[in-house]
């Protein structure tokens, strides 16, 4: 498929979504600032396409590969309860991957992070994690160098 020229409307060609983790070709992986999830990582394809059908094959392939080596890195750094992974693009037609960790402590679990809050936290959630956010954006950075 041709590569798509970016999109003046489009948040996500304009600037890079999030704290930028990691930048390949042809996606990049930012860290969403959410004080309730914060092991919340977005994998973003760099030309604008609204649908992951939109890529040839070798394309989906490769995305789809860095999007499983992002969930497998959450699943040994942090031992999350589980790995929600959705494509939804709704509000931006941009297509991209959301890659949270889930905690059965975290404020909406079972809910979706999109769902209704079901508890308050004693804390914040970031001082639940094992490891520290710089440290596992730098785990993250380093799985993902191979690809």
């Amino acid at each position: 498929m041709s590569a798509n020229a970016p999109s003046p409307d489009c948040p996500l060609c304009r600037e890079a979504g999030g704290i930028l983790v990691f930048q390949a070709a042809s996606w990049r992986l930012i860290r969403a600032e959410d004080a309730n999830f914060p092991a919340f990582y977005r994998l973003i394809w760099q030309d604008h396409v609204a649908e992951f059908s939109d890529l040839g094959a070798g394309q989906r392939q490769a995305c789809m590969e860095a999007v499983c080596a992002v969930e497998q890195e959450l699943r040994e750094a942090l031992r999350p309860t589980k790995v929600n992974v959705a494509s939804l693009g709704n509000v931006v037609p941009h297509l991209h991957w959301h890659v949270i960790a889930r905690f059965d402590w975290d404020s909406h679990f079972p809910n979706p992070v999109w769902g209704a809050a079901l508890r308050e936290l004693p804390e914040p959630a970031e001082r639940r994690l094992p490891l520290s956010l710089q440290a596992l954006d730098q785990r993250m950075s380093q799985r993902l160098q191979g690809l």
